[in-house]
């Protein structure tokens, strides 16, 4: 069994579901056209406009935020949890609308494999933070005066450019004693849109290692 197919178990007819963007997301948009085909009655609130594109290419019905009260169940990936199922999310550009789904779901449920398992957050480096192209220099002067270096994000040879029209500074991370308050800390910095921590939001994490699953609830 895969992660996706195991959440799969978790969606009724009629829900409206969260669509993340990603490796293990996009899996889970494509076990999810194959149930909408056989029959399956949902509607998706994609993350991203790669999502977006998908979910419309395996005729899955969409919805915008603003046409419905709340969404069901969100299902999507993480770079990085924590035991307590915090997470650090980004490496896709899609963050702040991963976010905003997440926050406007009942239920949110992460795929991952084993790799993306650490005892702590910032153990594996690297974390996203998209900012306002024009806040650049503010964001990476204030962020160095946290003792986290940063980098503008490029893709073939171009800054990358989020469907927010805002660049992604990828900082390098150690491991975080006190994720909330580096969140606050970051998130007060003038040009910062988000960050790609998300603390306290993952109900359900299903780690998928050669074939067989687990299932993480978050305790509280």
């Amino acid at each position: 069994m895969t992660a996706a197919e195991k959440a799969l178990e978790l969606i009724a007819d009629g829900m409206i579901l969260g669509l993340g963007t990603g490796r293990a997301a996009t899996a889970f948009i494509h076990a999810l056209g194959t149930r909408v085909q056989a029959g399956l009655r949902i509607r998706g609130v994609p993350t991203s406009q790669a999502s977006d594109q998908l979910a419309r290419q395996l005729g899955i019905p969409l919805v915008e935020l603003r046409e419905i009260e709340q969404i069901d169940i969100d299902v999507d990936g993480a770079d990085e949890v924590d035991p307590q199922l915090n997470l650090i999310k980004g490496l896709g550009g899609a963050l702040v609308r991963e976010k905003i789904v997440a926050a406007s779901s009942r239920k949110v449920v992460i795929l991952v494999g084993p790799e993306k398992l650490s005892p702590q957050l910032g153990t594996r480096g690297v974390l996203p933070v998209e900012v306002v192209p024009f806040g650049v220099p503010l964001c990476q002067r204030k962020l160095a005066a946290l003792g986290i270096p940063s980098q503008v994000r490029q893709t073939a040879g171009s800054p990358f450019i989020s469907d927010n029209h805002n660049l992604i500074l990828d900082c390098q991370l150690q491991p975080v004693a006190d994720p909330a308050d580096l969140a606050r800390r970051i998130g007060d910095i003038p040009g910062v849109v988000d960050t790609g921590m998300f603390l306290g939001m993952a109900d359900v994490v299903i780690v998928e290692d050669g074939g067989q699953v687990q299932v993480k609830t978050r305790l509280g």
